[in-house]
């Protein structure tokens, strides 16, 4: 890799699946080579820390993100990224309405592609859904970042 590769993880809120993908990621990859952070496509929790049970999920398997905050997606992260990883079908809708043409919407992909390519299968939501929707979703994004990093590795 000759410059560092940029990847952003998007959800709804940016309090459980994206900053699970973020943090996964980046335990993945080598930080000189490829930057990583997440947002949201709904400004609501802005500045929140994630939820319980991402916070939770993510420590019993060693990774530490009590220190992530919510962020707003912002338009200027087509420019700023190099692939912007989505987790459904709404941020999909949602995102399409801030892409400014199609160079902006070629970096943006299922995060689940990485897996299942083309079928774009959704993470669900585990927002306030307890620690087995949040074991689901951590492990659908283990798998699916696990492909992400190998990639990035090639």
């Amino acid at each position: 890799m000759s410059s560092k590769q940029k990847i952003l993880m998007v959800c709804l809120g940016n309090i459980c699946r994206s900053p699970l993908a973020e943090a996964l990621l980046k335990s993945k990859v080598n930080s000189e080579k490829v930057l990583v952070d997440s947002a949201g496509l709904d400004s609501y929790h802005a500045g929140e820390p994630p939820c319980p049970s991402s916070i939770n999920i993510a420590a019993e398997h060693g990774l530490d993100i009590t220190n992530l905050r919510a962020r707003p997606f912002e338009t200027a992260d087509f420019d700023k990224f190099d692939k912007i990883y989505i987790m459904d079908k709404l941020n999909e809708a949602l995102i399409r309405k801030k892409a400014r043409n199609a160079a902006d919407l070629a970096k943006v992909d299922f995060i689940l592609n990485e897996i299942f390519p083309g079928e774009n299968i959704e993470v669900p939501d585990s927002y306030q859904k307890g620690r087995s929707a949040a074991k689901l979703v951590y492990d659908m994004l283990d798998k699916a970042t696990s492909a992400i990093a190998k990639k990035l590795e090639n």
